[in-house]
């Protein structure tokens, strides 16, 4: 690798890094190309040679965020419970410590209603990502065929929405009891065991 094409993929790791940011603070539409590349370092001028347009960016930022939080709470759910990692999964997402994290992981929060408003080409990211979601829980489920995936389907709406509902009402008692109901509901649907 050449020193110049090297330097080119270090400035689009950086644009990258700086989106993935500024998507999970801001959400799409409140981050400006120029916001981006100042996080990055960079001049706004030099954003065309990583990117043909914002939607280009975000669309491979949310892509990448997501994907990289979710094979990073599959990871370690494998690793700290081979036996359940789908219980695991469930309960690390739906944690006090995920909800209250300084710096969110998960773009879900952030941007799902954005998606859904703004439309296309982010609406078919993000399905295309939800649907290597489900398809991920589903292998980790003891059930087979339809079943197995209604449940993933299931799973991931319940740990989505409980934990938004717990971020948006963060500190209360309300907030730690959607986590709670989220977690026991879930096991159940899992395990068929209250948790």
């Amino acid at each position: 690798m050449t020193q110049k094409t090297e330097q080119k993929q270090k400035s689009h790791d950086a644009i990258l890094a700086s989106a993935a940011t500024l998507l999970l603070e801001r959400g799409i539409q409140a981050s400006s190309i120029m916001d981006v590349m100042k996080g990055a370092g960079l001049t706004v001028g030099g954003f065309y040679g990583h990117f043909d347009s914002k939607e280009h960016l975000f669309t491979e930022t949310l892509r990448g965020t997501a994907r990289l939080a979710w094979n990073a709470l599959l990871r370690k759910a494998k690793e700290d419970a081979p036996d359940a990692p789908a219980l695991k999964v469930l309960r690390g997402y739906l944690s006090r410590q995920h909800r209250d994290a300084v710096t969110p992981t998960c773009p879900l929060p952030s941007i799902t209603a954005e998606v859904s408003r703004m439309g296309e080409p982010y609406r078919g990211a993000l399905e295309a990502e939800l649907q290597g979601f489900v398809q991920s829980y589903a292998e980790l489920l003891p059930s087979s065929g339809a079943r197995r995936r209604e449940k993933a389907l299931a799973a991931i709406a319940l740990m989505y929405g409980a934990l938004s509902l717990a971020r948006a009402v963060r500190g209360t008692k309300l907030g730690d009891e959607f986590l709670d109901a989220a977690k026991k509901l879930g096991a159940e649907l899992l395990t068929g065991d209250r948790a």
